[in-house]
This record gives structure tokens, C-alpha cells and sequence, in this order.
């Protein structure tokens, strides 16, 4: 198999054009797997249920919904990194107050880093992922309290 890089390039402009996520594929010398980059998704994020004592569900009066929160998720299969390099500082906290276009981490990708940049302005509520963990598509990252 021997592609050209216009080829190449032709090959992922139309799995993207085709809303395709993942692409594989193998022969009797190559295997390829490639997960194309999306924007990152911000999608609403319910509060967990309350149980009672008993352990059944709290009546649904009782149960706290949240709209004022939002899930940061994953754009693409990667590793997760808090920090722009391990030698320097985590690019948010639990507590931070972020703005539209900052970055909140880096999801590592067939070697190339991408920054995943807040959409919203709000406050990190919760960081769902370890440093230097495998994400997968879709995988939610980060919880902000719009502000």
C-alpha cells in the first residue's frame, strides 16, 4: 500500500466530510487505525440521584437537576495530560475559573498534541480523568459550573 500524501489528505477530508469517526483498515502488510478529530463536545450533565435509606430512588421532587452544569468531553481516542509538559503546571484545577478558548488539557493523538479549549466560562467542578490515562471518543474530561 503506498499512499501519497495528497491521497492521504483527500482520504481523511472525506471520512470527515462522511461524519466518520474511527476509519480501519488492514492487508496482508498493513494495519491503519486512525480516530479523526472532532471539536470537543459540551453536553449537560444531570446531578446524580439521591437514593433514600432504604436504597430506592428519592422522590423525584427530592432529586437535585443541575442545569448549570456541562461535561467537557474527548473529540477523539488519546491520552490525557493535565499539563502542557510534566515539568510545568496543571493547565486547570478543581476550582478554576476558565473563559471561552482556554485550554483545559491535552489529548495526545497518533503523536500529535491537541489542546482541548473550554467553550463556556464557568468553574471546574470536576476533573474526571487521571493524567496520562487512555480517553476514548465521547469520554467526558472535565465538569464546569456555568457562570
Amino acid at each position: 500500500m503506498q499512499l501519497s500524501l495528497e491521497e492521504l489528505r483527500n482520504l481523511f477530508k472525506t471520512l470527515e466530510a462522511g461524519g466518520v469517526a474511527e476509519f480501519e483498515y488492514q492487508d496482508e502488510k498493513y494495519r491503519v487505525k486512525v480516530g479523526l478529530a472532532r471539536p470537543p463536545a459540551v453536553v449537560a450533565v444531570p446531578a446524580p440521584a439521591r437514593s433514600s435509606p432504604l436504597g430506592s430512588p428519592a422522590p423525584v421532587a427530592a432529586r437535585a437537576v443541575d442545569d448549570d452544569l456541562v461535561a467537557v468531553t474527548s473529540p477523539f481516542v488519546g491520552t490525557f495530560y493535565r499539563a502542557p509538559s510534566p515539568d510545568l503546571a496543571n493547565f486547570v484545577e478543581v476550582g478554576s475559573v476558565v473563559r471561552p478558548g482556554q485550554a483545559l488539557c491535552i489529548v495526545e493523538a497518533m503523536k500529535l498534541m491537541n489542546e482541548i479549549e473550554a467553550e463556556i466560562s464557568g468553574t471546574i467542578v470536576d476533573i474526571l480523568v487521571e493524567n496520562g490515562k487512555s480517553v476514548e471518543y465521547g469520554q467526558k474530561l472535565f465538569t464546569i459550573r456555568k457562570s
